[in-house]
């Protein structure tokens, strides 16, 4: 019997207040393991290892630089043109897919052996495998935004290396299947901070129905989250307060759902994107910085948006990084106190209550034909604690229902969202959805996007590899 072996990496996770390592390398068989709940929850652990190596550096910078508001500097200038991946760029995306698959394949070896533990309850079980699937379906929920169709690898066909690719519709209804058993099965709170809730397998869900157009299902996961009153938006009154959300010290907040969950402690363990936004000597992140992806003052995005936005004061700041006076860099995730480039403390906002509330406003107005008092309330809150007010009384800021129809809400939350997940990977993925990316890349930067670039290539390693690939029907337009 041919036997699969789990590298267990050391891996950061919260414990209480603190972010401390649980994990030790080693390497352990599969077929003497997953029996009791610390043995299961160290496979668990596993999963997030290749999943933050995958989410944690280029991959944010290649959704960024796609946005229409954001450039890309170095060896990610060739983005720029919306011509297509370049040959490093390409070799970095075929990294990210086999991160992204070595954390499915640690999913699979738990859904797998959980069932056979000997000193696990069914209540364990069920809350074990829950998680174990929440990750793998919004692994694969990302995976088909980025590359359409990929290869559903399971714990059924886990040995087998030549599998055809899925239709992306196929691979929609896969992670839509692992996030339904999750929102069942997962406990009411996480595990521990950085581990996946039922609330979490909500949001995620909300987004996946949005993308689906499936408009009532996702208004009603949104709402669910909404009515549950577990999370609220952090109060601010200054720019600086948005640290109580994303600075490199915080450990958990009241509006934090699902976090991919970075330390200072040990070395590699931080948040390497850090090192990509910021420059040598700006007062922002200690080690210094690449400055890779960076804005101007001239990109309409941020000509248009209000100066007042206490968002827009956090998020970005004047550097001359060689090409301009107007150079802009963001300072979202910000760490003085890191003393090498890996250790940065932020952690990555995957999903957070404001998501969420954007989420439900713009269900909730698709499945009335307009916005109703609900949907408005939901964006007027984002939008309250973007200018220091309280999201939760009315106030001069206020956008009123009476003034928009359909599409101009629409056009709202969208503009909301933008500024409130500004650079957290989700602005390109957004325009795709709404299919608007070619209209507004073209009308903010002058640049026909080619077709190439709205999916990534299916990477060199996988068609050379996998026999039932065909390299020209199975790879993206393009490549």
């Amino acid at each position: 019997m041919k036997k699969i072996f789990i590298f267990f990496f050391p891996l950061v996770l919260l414990i209480a207040c603190n972010k401390d390592l649980v994990e030790h390398p080693k390497s352990i068989a599969a077929e003497t393991f997953y029996n009791t709940p610390s043995e299961v929850e160290a496979g668990l652990n596993a999963i997030y290892v290749p999943l933050k190596n995958a989410m944690g550096t280029f991959y944010i910078s290649l959704e960024q630089i796609s946005a229409e508001y954001n450039y890309g500097r170095g060896s990610q200038e060739s983005l720029n043109t919306y011509s297509g991946l370049d040959n490093t760029n390409i070799s970095r995306v075929g990294s990210f897919w086999q991160s992204f698959y070595q954390a499915i394949l640690n999913a699979n070896i738990c859904i797998q052996k959980i069932p056979l533990g000997k000193k696990l309850t069914d209540a364990d079980k069920a809350k074990y495998i829950g998680e174990a699937r929440f990750l793998r379906g919004l692994i694969y929920f990302n995976m088909a935004r980025n590359w359409g169709g990929v290869i559903l690898r399971t714990e059924a066909n886990m040995d087998s290396i030549n599998l055809k690719r899925s239709s992306a519709g196929d691979t929609y209804a896969f992670a839509l299947a692992d996030l339904k058993y999750a929102e069942q099965n997962l406990p009411d709170n996480p595990r521990l901070i950085g581990a996946p809730c039922k609330l979490a397998a909500k949001s995620v869900l909300a987004e996946l129905y949005l993308c689906l157009q499936q408009w009532q299902n996702a208004r009603d996961e949104a709402n669910a989250v909404i009515q549950s009153n577990k999370y609220s938006l952090v109060k601010v009154t200054t720019a600086s307060d948005f640290n109580k959300i994303y600075g490199p010290d915080v450990v958990t907040t009241s509006e934090e759902i699902f976090y991919l969950k970075f330390s200072r402690q040990g070395s590699n363990y931080g948040f390497p994107f850090v090192m990509f936004v910021h420059a040598p000597g700006d007062g922002h992140f200690g080690p210094g910085g690449y400055y890779a992806v960076y804005s101007s003052t001239t990109n309409p995005v941020i000509q248009n948006w209000d100066n007042n936005d206490l968002r827009k004061q956090y998020n970005w700041y004047p550097r001359n990084i060689g090409l301009g006076p107007n150079n802009l860099l963001n300072a979202k995730y910000s760490d003085l106190v890191a003393s090498n480039p890996s250790n940065a403390g932020n952690d990555y906002p995957w999903y957070k209550y404001s998501d969420v509330l954007l989420m439900y406003a713009e269900a909730e107005s698709r499945v009335n034909g307009g916005p109703d008092a609900s949907a408005m309330e939901a964006l007027n809150q984002v939008h309250r604690r973007a200018y220091g007010y309280d999201p939760m009384q009315i106030s001069p800021v206020d956008f009123l229902v009476s003034n928009y129809d359909a599409q101009s809400f629409l056009d709202l939350v969208i503009q909301e969202r933008n500024y409130e997940t500004c650079f957290e990977s989700k602005r390109w993925l957004d325009l795709k959805r709404l299919g608007i990316a070619k209209q507004v890349i073209l009308s903010v930067k002058g640049i026909t996007v080619a077709d190439k670039f709205l999916l990534w290539p299916i990477p060199v390693v996988e068609m050379a590899y996998n026999k039932a690939l065909d390299p020209v029907k199975d790879q993206n337009p393009g490549y």
